[in-house]
């Protein structure tokens, strides 16, 4: 798969390394394309990559020394024995001091793992040498708990150091389906089952079939994401099981707290930590509708899945585990014919056109600045005042009210009337945003009437989304 997105990662790191001491921590969960975007960095630089793994530390430092060997294309440190790790800091230090280079440490965790003193060694080692040799330095890990404590906490030896952070999300919708060769309607169908992640893509570029390419890539007992979530918590997680159940009771539905406790049998206040913890390594999230002033503090917050493929696989996979086993597909193919597109998709399909909306405004098709793009509810996700996608741009004062129509047939204008009937029957609305103008917007995969395109040309505050553009 080839390169796809991340022009702003790229930019970040390139002005890291045109500075002076450039120490860049990226951070994100398996699979989403950290080591990619490194290499991508890498070209046409003198680089040192060391990917690190689960093993003894003198086979760290043996393997370190080889790719010195190889970057220096001197073959007496593949053959050397080093015992300290500042040797080996110190070896590269030296290579070219006139030229700039870049030392990259992937999956930093695993030298924690094997050495709990490693920030220290590394610490001392860049403030003795790295630093001030022309060395670029990158800390990479998708151990997201283990990456905030050892490389960015306040107790960490190495706190203070960096120079930039980053933690890498997956790859919007828009930026996949720009190089994309395939219907919209199948490009949003492959996003609500992978959700961006790069490493996911990759057995999704074939051209076939949605059940087929899930047959081979998460329904089959050897396929490489059958077992894919589990691996995530436990690799973050020593004990995964309360994670486990949280995840699993709001992938059914429930999404206030006192739902999710009921639905474990445990009080709120237990759950809060758990809670905490999994939006803190990105698997959930806590969402509040975009009219609250202190979203932190807002009793009106409810918890999502934020990961798609996370979301798809405790809907229609973990359920059906024991007929998997039994290599019974059918049984899932039969209940994903059911509602796929009316229950999961759809829901998927308002994250891809807040990012759609996201570009617009970005390459002002639209002209607004959004400080915030969201969601408003009254109380909950699913009641009637419910709007799917709500912006506010502060500078122009403008609010952007949007629905997001996943529908077969064009949309027609009774969607607008009801949409705007919404907008003026929340008082909460008015309230947050006394005096902004408001603007509506309609997102359809399947066009509009032409009721619906003549309303537009009447009101310039109405914007028609076809697919990815304005019609």
């Amino acid at each position: 798969m080839k390169f796809i997105g991340r022009k702003t990662e790229l930019a970040k790191l390139n002005a890291e390394y045109e500075r002076d001491g450039g120490f860049v921590v990226i951070y994100g969960r398996r699979r989403v394309g950290k080591t990619t975007l490194i290499k991508e960095f890498l070209k046409k630089k003198t680089a040192f990559y060391f990917l690190a793994t689960e093993e003894l530390e003198s086979q760290s430092m043996k393997r370190l020394a080889g790719v010195v060997a190889r970057t220096t294309k001197n073959s007496f440190f593949q053959k050397a024995t080093f015992t300290d790790w500042l040797d080996l800091f110190q070896v590269i230090a030296e290579y070219k001091p006139e030229e700039k280079k870049v030392l990259v440490i992937d999956e930093f965790p695993y030298l924690v793992k094997t050495n709990p003193a490693f920030p220290s060694i590394l610490q001392n080692a860049w403030d003795e040498i790295l630093k001030g040799s022309n060395v670029m330095l990158i800390l990479s890990g998708s151990l997201i708990g283990m990456m905030q404590k050892y490389a960015m906490s306040y107790d960490s030896p190495l706190y203070g150091r960096r120079t930039a952070q980053m933690r890498l999300a997956p790859l919007p919708f828009t930026d996949i389906y720009a190089v994309q060769k395939i219907p919209f309607e199948q490009a949003v169908e492959q996003y609500a089952v992978t959700g961006g992640v790069p490493k996911y893509l990759e057995f999704f570029e074939d051209g076939r079939g949605l059940d087929e390419q899930l047959k081979d890539a998460v329904l089959s007992k050897s396929a490489f994401l059958y077992e894919e979530p589990n691996f995530l918590l436990k690799s973050e997680f020593v004990t995964a099981v309360n994670y486990f159940s949280i995840i699993k009771a709001i992938a059914d539905g429930n999404h206030k707290l006192g739902k999710i406790a009921g639905a474990l049998g445990q009080e709120t206040s237990a759950l809060t930590p758990y809670l905490s913890t999994l939006a803190d390594l990105g698997f959930i999230e806590k969402k509040t509708p975009i009219t609250e002033k202190n979203p932190e503090k807002s009793r009106k917050g409810l918890y999502f899945i934020s990961d798609n493929f996370i979301r798809f696989w405790f809907r229609y996979v973990y359920p059906y585990k024991g007929e998997l086993e039994l290599d019974n597909m059918q049984i899932v193919l039969d209940e994903i014919s059911k509602d796929f597109v009316e229950k999961f998709v759809a829901i998927a399909y308002e994250d891809i056109c807040k990012n759609i909306f996201a570009d617009l405004c970005r390459n002002r098709a639209i002209s607004f600045v959004p400080s915030r793009i969201g969601s408003y509810w009254l109380n909950d996700f699913d009641g009637d005042t419910e709007i799917d996608v709500m912006a506010v741009d502060h500078q122009n004062k403008q609010v952007f009210a949007g629905e997001c129509k996943y529908h077969v047939n064009p949309v027609d204008v009774p969607v607008y009337f009801a949409l705007k009937k919404k907008v003026d029957n929340a008082a909460e609305i008015c309230k947050a945003y006394p005096g902004y103008d408001v603007i509506f917007g309609v997102f359809s995969k399947s066009g509009f009437t032409q009721r619906m395109l003549d309303a537009a040309k009447e009101n310039t505050g109405l914007f028609l989304i076809n697919e990815d553009r304005l019609a």
